[in-house]
């Protein structure tokens, strides 16, 4: 039998703003809204069906729960899977769903169905939150799917998807003035997602409050992004912070305190924890004349990654 080949590749992301939102029962009973955009650090998924050993799924990185669920949902068996990426696991820039999408990508190509970025989406989602019980909100498979800016509001009726057009001028400066540092220790999102939640459910105040604030920010972050007005954008990415290290004691650490306080001793004019925190990436905005004290105020407490801003979601290398 002939050997079928497939490779996609799918982007990670920066959550400026919302994140939280987008996870039921708030998103369905209060709405909720991110504002995020895609980065050119992919992960990578090599389907290669049809081979005469056939009925192994190999993979480099410890992805294989999603994966194998995405091959159960397209009835795949004879295929050798194997998964690449070029961020650092449980950095909090929605690495799994990128894999889930990238995955979804790839077995429907190879079934050659055509399915738009919203259903790719939405069945890495099922995928991830239904197949295989990891908890978490949409925003990064939407991410993933579609790539670029974005403006997603959620609700119990869906996600409306709207794509803020970026100049040149400020891609370049967004990637020239961010700095993503990653601290090396593992989030713990899964957990923390769930406490968040119950502790929505049972209407915590504190929990109420900056869930809705956290809401309302992002939805004033995509104006700012769609205006090029990157000061704007940082001091909304900085009260976005202090609403989200309310949400739970495990989101700040005190590592990422450390970096958020050097990173402004120097400079930086913004800064929070990226994904559900617990660890994982650190997002600096830094002023125009200070990029290089900040990174060097940073550079010692943690890894930084630099990384391009990704114009497309997921698509077929081969």
């Amino acid at each position: 039998m002939a050997t079928t080949t497939i490779v996609t590749r799918a982007p990670t992301r920066i959550d400026f703003g919302g994140g939280w939102t987008d996870v039921p029962p708030y998103s369905n009973e209060a709405g909720g809204f991110v504002c995020n955009i895609a980065i050119a650090r992919y992960a990578t998924v090599t389907l290669s069906a049809g081979e005469a050993n056939g009925d192994t799924t190999s993979l480099a990185n410890g992805d294989h729960a999603i994966v194998t669920a995405a091959a159960k949902r397209f009835r795949v068996s004879d295929a050798r899977i194997s998964v690449s990426s070029d961020f650092p696991t449980s950095a909090g820039l929605g690495g799994s769903s990128a894999v889930g999408v990238a995955a979804v990508a790839a077995f429907a190509a190879l079934r050659g169905q055509r399915m738009s970025p919203t259903a790719i989406a939405e069945l890495s989602r099922e995928i991830e939150i239904g197949d295989v019980g990891i908890p978490g909100g949409r925003q990064d498979h939407y991410a993933a799917a579609y790539g670029g800016a974005l403006a997603l509001r959620f609700s119990a009726g869906g996600v409306d998807v709207r794509s803020i057009p970026l100049s040149e001028k400020f891609r370049a400066e967004i990637e020239r003035r961010s700095i993503i540092v990653y601290t090396g220790q593992s989030r713990v999102s899964g957990e923390t997602i769930t406490a968040v939640m119950r502790g929505y459910a049972d209407r915590e105040p504190r929990v109420v409050h900056s869930l809705a604030r956290m809401r309302e920010i992002a939805e004033e972050m995509a104006p700012a992004v769609a205006q090029g007005n990157y000061d704007r954008l940082a001091t909304l990415v900085t009260e976005q912070w202090m609403h989200q290290r309310a949400l739970h004691p495990a989101i700040p650490t005190p590592l990422i305190d450390d970096i958020i306080a050097h990173a402004q001793a120097a400079g930086a004019i913004g800064a929070k924890a990226l994904g559900a925190s617990g660890g994982g990436c650190v997002l600096v905005m830094t002023r125009a004349d200070r990029i290089d004290a900040v990174c060097k105020s940073v550079e010692t407490l943690g890894e930084v990654l630099p990384f391009k801003l990704a114009r497309d979601g997921v698509e077929r290398c081969a």
